[in-house]
């Protein structure tokens, strides 16, 4: 942890485990993402077994370190030249798997005795009936899944030869008489280096020195959990499951607890904070613009926009998350937060990931206002304001104009990339920052926007993939979230087909038949690839099936134009093309010279073009859910009816297959979204925008939600406590909450 902590408790646990375990045994925690006394004790284990159990091969991942506990059906030795080996199976009771134990090569007539001596000794362990826990990687051999050189320790009749005195089998051998004994013993998430007695005994070194509690006495009664020391027995040593559950339940709490105050302590600093009051005018721009619309707002849109209106009013920062159902018009309720802001004397910014969205949002956007939007120009409505756009790949005039315009106040509304936040943009009075896509932003990112402004400006962040409340509750703890669900007026329904191309591999030319005649019709089609060129494996491309080529944007493209898309208009559009190359496909495909756009994910979001009707997703099985209702998101947003075709080759009855049938039978993103984070794994999901969550070992964020929200309440107790400051534990809870709030997970919150 590295800190100056006030009480013993944090002092004992900030240890750094080094010094604890030494250098080697550390480097092999550190492979588990375990550096301190306080990563080790919160290390549970994975299952816990009796004294009559045995494992089910079955559940067994090729290429994963496994722990299992199984029942040895055959043993013998043999030789390779100069490798002596011990060959045995292992049964669980219904299924067989080998294992391979090597000794040292023999080298010369000295280095004899010791092989034959370790394989004396592995056969006089692995004796027919005996039941063990194995501990190693698993592999294929001859089609048959097998353990090669695991480490073991036998569970029955376990006695130390006179040969077998080192610590790690003193530790191999009281696991095995804690299961003689019918104690319950934990099984670690461990690897091969690091088998789950080291991991046990290691925790058994450390467990004697934590007294007292991380937490306050009043805080333990009021979460109806167990007190520290109480449950980490209950975890490491229990008597009964459950008591281990119970254990491993207070443990999941402090997770839930440490992320809820260190939201807590942001939402209290952001308060505090002043800002200048943008109240709504009832006679200017916005009203305006309310009148030019063609159409009527949902009744959601209009509720979250009063809801902002309220919030750009206050002399505190707003800091909104808005999400919504793919079309359910996130960019017109955040359109018209702007035009409040301007009405008020202020300056709105939106920031988008890419040259492609941005440019798609000014486009958009300037659409939308019309002649409002054209600034201070002769003849031009009072209250009209200008819109400017500003990326990376302006030409040099049209970033010094678009500077000038943004520095004098002339444009209301600046819409662009990480460009705004380079040191020459000064805004005249900037009064609003609309993020896009929060998650590709870090909190820095949005600090050195925010710092362009003479007071702290209100925050308004935008995703178009639903996060489940818990899950928003968690990674975006420190924003208030508004939901858009309902879709405008006039959305055409998208049907989505799977298409298993294992079983059914002549339905792939149906598939360009059908762009043929939507394109005969007068429409439009996408077709999206996961990669960019043949030599490129872009995604998750699983080890099992790793000689699978993906389709390429550059490979397919070809195959279509001079194939069964021969005589339409192709044009392709990825994110190694040069940002003007790529606009000008875009803007080609959007007016209507392009019939077909082949394309990466770089359409996945802010692309409209309501002449598209049909898109065809190549390896769909490469895509989580929301990700390809996304994609799916892009079809359907005119007058004309959608079909989002899947084509993916599902060999068996996978999560991919599940995923994919799912597709066809749901239109709800925050539905899919759940789904989503429930087969991909939550943990993995939050990982991989906020390496703090993967410190999410314990907390389920979906299953949950209660927990969730009794930990923040707790914590904005805590941090209202005006013990606080006085408090010794108090001030490590709120130092500790520091700490993770600077760290790199909240960046992405």
């Amino acid at each position: 942890m590295g800190m100056a902590w006030r009480s013993p408790i944090y002092r004992e646990l900030g240890r750094r485990l080094v010094d604890v375990v030494g250098g080697k045994t550390a480097k092999e925690f550190e492979k588990l993402g375990i550096t301190s006394v306080d990563d080790l004790v919160r290390h549970v284990p994975r299952r816990y077994i009796a004294g009559s159990e045995k494992s089910d091969f079955t559940d067994l991942k090729v290429g994963e370190d496994a722990a299992v506990v199984a029942e040895v059906r055959y043993a013998d030795s043999a030789q390779s030249g100069g490798q002596l080996r011990v060959n045995a199976v292992i049964t669980d009771g219904t299924h067989n798997m080998s294992i391979t134990l090597f000794a040292p090569r023999i080298k010369d007539q000295r280095s004899r005795p010791r092989a034959e001596g370790m394989v004396r000794y592995w056969l006089g362990q692995l004796q027919k009936g005996r039941r063990g826990i194995f501990v190693g990687r698993v592999g294929v051999f001859r089609d048959e899944i097998q353990l090669s050189h695991p480490d073991f320790v036998m569970l029955d009749g376990a006695e130390l030869s006179g040969q077998a005195r080192t610590d790690r089998q003193r530790s191999r051998a009281a696991m095995g008489r804690a299961v003689q004994r019918d104690s319950l013993v934990g099984l670690y998430p461990a690897h091969s280096k690091l088998p789950t007695w080291v991991i046990a005994e290691s925790i058994q070194m450390v467990l004697p020195n934590l007294s007292g509690d991380t937490l306050p006495d009043w805080v333990v009664d009021s979460a109806g959990v167990l007190p520290f020391e109480e449950a980490l027995t209950a975890v490491h040593e229990p008597t009964d499951r459950r008591q281990a559950t119970v254990g491993i339940q207070r443990l999941r709490f402090d997770e839930a607890f440490g992320i809820q105050l260190a939201m807590a302590r942001r939402r209290r600093e952001l308060a505090a904070e002043p800002a200048t009051p943008r109240p709504r005018r009832a006679d200017g721009l916005l009203a305006a613009f309310d009148g030019t619309l063609p159409f009527v707002l949902t009744a959601g849109q209009l509720e979250v926009g009063e809801r902002i209106f309220r919030d750009l009013a206050a002399e505190t920062p707003m800091h909104r998350l808005l999400q919504g159902e793919v079309g359910s018009g996130k960019t017109l309720v955040a359109l018209r937060a702007m035009l409040a802001v301007v009405d008020a004397g202020g300056q709105a910014v939106l920031l988008a990931p890419t040259d492609v969205l941005a440019r798609q949002h000014y486009l958009t956007i300037s659409g939308l206002l019309g002649e409002l939007g054209q600034g201070r120009q002769l003849g031009a409505h009072p209250d009209a304001t200008g819109v400017v756009l500003l990326t990376g790949s302006r030409s040099a005039a049209g970033k010094r104009e678009a500077l000038a315009s943004i520095a004098s106040g002339d444009a209301g509304i600046v819409i662009g990339t990480h460009a705004l936040l380079s040191d020459p943009v000064a805004f005249f009075d900037l009064g609003l920052v609309v993020v896009d896509e929060q998650h590709r932003f870090g909190v820095e990112q949005r600090a050195a926007l925010a710092a362009k402004a003479e007071r702290k400006p209100h925050t308004l962040v935008m995703t178009a993939t639903p996060i489940p409340r818990s899950i928003a509750m968690t990674v975006f703890g420190d924003l208030e979230v508004s939901e858009l669900r309902e879709r405008p007026a006039g959305r055409a329904a998208v049907q989505t087909v799977f298409v298993n191309t294992s079983t059914h591999p002549s339905w792939v030319d149906r598939a360009w038949e059908r762009i043929r005649e939507e394109v005969a019709a007068g429409r439009q089609a996408f077709v999206v690839c996961p990669a960019i060129s043949g030599k490129q494996v872009e995604g998750a491309a699983a080890a099992d099936d790793a000689q699978r080529s993906l389709t390429a944007v550059e490979d397919l493209l070809p195959e279509l134009e001079g194939g069964p898309l021969a005589g339409l208009r192709l044009g392709a559009v990825h994110g190694r093309q040069a940002a003007a190359d790529r606009d000008a496909t875009m803007a080609a495909f959007a007016a209507g010279s392009l019939d077909v756009l082949v394309a990466t994910t770089v359409i996945e979001v802010g692309v409209d073009v309501p002449n598209a009707s049909v898109m065809v997703v190549m390896d769909a099985d490469r895509y989580g859910l929301s990700q390809l209702h996304q994609l799916r998101g892009r079809i359907g947003r005119g007058g004309h009816s959608g079909l989002c075709l899947l084509l993916a080759p599902v060999t068996d009855n996978t999560d991919a297959e599940i995923r994919l049938t799912t597709m066809t039978t749901s239109n709800d993103g925050f539905e899919l979204a759940e789904l989503d984070l429930r087969l991909r794994r939550e943990g993995d999901v939050l990982g991989a925008a906020q390496s703090g969550a993967g410190s999410l070992k314990l907390l389920r964020a979906l299953d949950d939600k209660d927990l969730i929200l009794s930990a923040k309440k707790l914590a904005d107790r805590v941090i209202d406590d005006e013990r606080s400051a006085s408090d010794p534990l108090l001030a490590d809870l709120l130092a500790k909450a520091e700490e993770m709030a600077a760290g790199d997970w909240m960046e992405k919150s």
